[in-house]
């Protein structure tokens, strides 16, 4: 007889919801927080201690990871990747007070298949679909590229 795997299945575990919160299954959400009339799609992974603001949307094939915030009034593309372990041994670390965090304010878009590093990033701040974001964005504008460099205002 051949060998199985041990099969998991997709789990929401211990969100703290706001209201109006629409989710399409499957995804991963645990011990995170989710805020009011936000919009979380199919094979999303939101970890422990991440937060989602209000009336924000994230697309399908998102990971949002632990120590990640995000305020108000954004938007997560498609296939968008937050990390917060910059690897700084060569190599991953599996202790939490390793990781560092990444904060996106308010009204800020991320393109799909952006990356983003333990960074800070201004409100209102548009990031362009495959843009790698590996230094704090300070001011508002149009971020683009690898590494993500100011293309001009909003």
């Amino acid at each position: 007889m051949k060998n199985q795997p041990d099969f998991l299945e997709s789990q929401i575990i211990d969100v703290d919801w706001g209201v109006g919160v629409k989710v399409v299954k499957p995804c991963n959400l645990y011990n995170c927080k989710i805020g009011d009339h936000s919009f979380i799609g199919p094979f999303v992974e939101i970890q422990k201690d991440a937060v989602v603001g209000r009336n924000c949307k994230v697309q399908s094939h998102s990971f949002i990871c632990s120590k990640v915030t995000v305020e108000d009034d954004c938007f997560i593309g498609h296939g968008v990747l937050f990390t917060n372990d910059k690897f700084k041994q060569g190599k991953p670390s599996y202790e939490p007070e390793d990781w560092q965090e990444t904060h996106v304010g308010s009204g800020t878009t991320i393109g799909s298949g952006a990356t983003i590093l333990p960074v800070r990033i201004s409100s209102n701040c548009v990031i362009g679909a495959g843009a790698v974001v590996t230094k704090d964005l300070t001011e508002p504008g149009v971020y683009v590229g690898n590494p993500a460099r100011r293309l001009r205002d909003v």
